[in-house]
């Protein structure tokens, strides 16, 4: 079957996904799908399926590679052709998308994705296996998906259900097309529409592909200003971990490199001063002193003999190369809007021991920050996850989520009987204080 469509007029769309299930797990299991399967998938599903395996891809992964974050990711879709463009691919996919249900992404070549809009809840559930800006999906890292393959094979494409390679991607279907530079015939990214079955009919398919041509008629007439190689900047290779634990963990090429209490308070003030601190200025800012930089100079010597010379530089002191921190990689999310895989990253608070000042301040903030995008979420899931996991007993957090959740929801009468009680304990609380 060589069709780009993956539901075609007249096809049952239960019987056609049961029997791409059953050829996918052929194939997972034996690398063929014999038999009655086997002619049930399409030729470019299979091929995208071997090419997938080749590239070592693993069909239970669990979210896409994160790709870039934060200011990197914005100067580099600040600097993309498809900028230019996003406004028609808004006005033609975008702008029913909440009520039609479908979710639109934008890709550069390599299958990073740079927009992704549309439906507000299935953004949301999209998020879940990285479906976000900033996340790689081209196919040799994130396996058969309709971007992917549109990418590879230069095609318009459809994949449906199963067709997908990674299993927790299966529920969802989606249509892509190819952009080129109309000047050149270069490969800019690609356009994709994803959602539920009703996304593998063949009018979306249709409907990509003329958003598309659209986008390339537009760069036809005003061809972009910069050519279009553009490619992320390196990601960062160090990263530093500091939320829910006493200590930090440093992850480098070469390994991990577990760090003190001190250790990691001094790294993470570095990080948040690219420009460099002197010994005093550490000193205060870890210590509350500025008595103490014998002790702060000792213990930097001692942290450069850790991590590395190299890392660290003195006079100021200073990070000679860039570390991420999953503090960053929590505010990045909260910046646009992934509440859920925010809260998913936010493993507790940072350095929960340390009384740094300044670690203390970076801790008070995110978590008021986390807070405050819970509560802006308006997702009775976001809400509930976050009491569940920060806070059980946020009353504002639980009366948001009783003002989202439908009546007749399974955990309401729970969810209320547990305000009923906070607020009672909270009034008694209230009561004994202000007794004289």
């Amino acid at each position: 079957m060589v069709s780009s469509l993956a539901l075609p007029l007249g096809v049952n769309p239960r019987r056609l996904a049961q029997a791409i299930a059953l050829a996918h797990e052929s194939f997972v299991g034996t690398g063929g799908v014999p038999g009655r399967g086997g002619r049930s998938v399409r030729s470019v599903v299979l091929d995208s399926w071997q090419r997938s395996a080749g590239s070592g891809v693993d069909p239970d992964t669990q979210g896409a590679p994160i790709g870039l974050l934060g200011t990197e990711l914005d100067e580099y879709r600040q600097a993309h052709p498809l900028l230019q463009v996003l406004p028609i691919i808004r006005a033609l996919l975008v702008a029913d998308a909440e009520e039609t249900g479908h979710i639109v992404a934008v890709t550069d070549a390599d299958g990073l994705l740079l927009w992704v809009e549309g439906n507000h809840g299935l953004r949301s559930r999209a998020e879940a296996m990285n479906f976000a800006p900033g996340a790689r999906w081209g196919e040799s890292v994130a396996g058969t998906n309709a971007p992917g393959v549109a990418l590879a094979t230069g095609k318009a494409v459809q994949i449906f259900a199963a067709e997908h390679f990674s299993r927790q991607v299966q529920p969802w279907s989606c249509s892509a097309a190819p952009i080129h530079d109309p000047a050149t015939g270069v490969l800019l990214g690609a356009i994709d529409l994803t959602g539920g079955d009703y996304i593998a009919a063949p009018h979306t398919l249709a409907l990509v592909k003329a958003t598309a041509a659209a986008a390339e008629a537009e760069l036809r007439l005003n061809p972009p200003a910069s050519v279009p190689r553009i490619r992320p900047a390196r990601q960062a290779t160090n990263n530093l971990s500091v939320l829910g634990r006493d200590t930090g963990v440093l992850t480098r090429p070469t390994g991990e490199v577990r760090l003190s209490q001190r250790h990691a308070e001094m790294l993470l003030v570095l990080t948040r001063h690219p420009n460099g601190l002197t010994a005093e200025e550490l000193a205060v800012r870890i210590t509350e002193s500025d008595g103490a930089q014998v002790t702060v100079r000792a213990e930097l010597s001692r942290l450069r003999r850790t991590v590395g010379e190299h890392l660290l530089e003195s006079r100021p002191y200073r990070l000679t190369e860039s570390i991420t921190t999953d503090v960053d990689e929590v505010r990045a999310l909260l910046h646009r809007g992934s509440y859920r895989r925010a809260l998913d990253t936010y493993r507790g608070p940072v350095l929960p021991r340390s009384t740094a000042p300044e670690v203390e301040r970076l801790r008070s903030q995110l978590a008021s920050e986390l807070r405050s995008g819970v509560l802006h979420s308006g997702s009775a899931e976001v809400l509930l996850r976050y009491a569940e996991a920060v806070d059980a007993e946020d009353v504002e957090v639980l009366e948001a989520a009783l003002r989202v959740l439908p009546p007749a929801a399974p955990r309401r009468a729970a969810l209320e009987a547990r305000v009923v009680a906070l607020e009672l304990e909270l009034g008694a609380t209230s009561l004994q204080r202000s007794r004289p």
